[in-house]
């Protein structure tokens, strides 16, 4: 199957895409153009049960990594590292915020800023108290809430 683009080695425009294996070939050459290719096709597939299963891994939309699994995966099970991370956070900072006696609008945007430094990887190295409090302090200074 040819995709209509040229191969950087030696210019051939046979380029054979496989989304199976998630890889993009010249057949002229041989070289690998891309692998790793994701794609958004869902395919299921059904046990001796009855029961169906997606074929294929999750890549969350924030994803930063590669992949760390292959082959099969079940939709409902598992918990990627980063949902749990968010979710401690999310109780760390409900906590203190409580403590302070914030409301739930204060606390969703501590949360927000909590994940926009987990994305930057602002959160290495640091203790999660640190940064729940640091969270909760830019928060109280974007709000304009009086806490002392």
């Amino acid at each position: 199957m040819s995709s209509g683009r040229k191969c950087n080695n030696c210019g051939s425009a046979d380029i054979e895409v496989d989304n199976a294996r998630g890889d993009a070939v010249c057949t002229n050459c041989g070289s690998v153009l891309e692998d790793n290719i994701i794609v958004s096709e869902v395919q299921f597939e059904e046990n001796a049960h009855g029961a169906a299963s997606a074929v294929g891994q999750f890549v969350a939309s924030d994803s930063r990594g590669g992949a760390t699994q292959y082959g099969k995966f079940q939709v409902s099970t598992g918990t990627e590292s980063r949902e749990v991370t968010l979710r401690k956070a999310r109780q760390g900072i409900t906590h203190l915020c409580s403590q302070l006696r914030l409301n739930n609008h204060c606390i969703e945007t501590a949360c927000n800023f909590f994940k926009m430094a987990l994305i930057r990887n602002l959160t290495r190295g640091r203790r999660n108290t640190h940064i729940y409090a640091a969270c909760v302090y830019i928060t109280c200074r974007t709000e304009g809430t009086s806490r002392k």
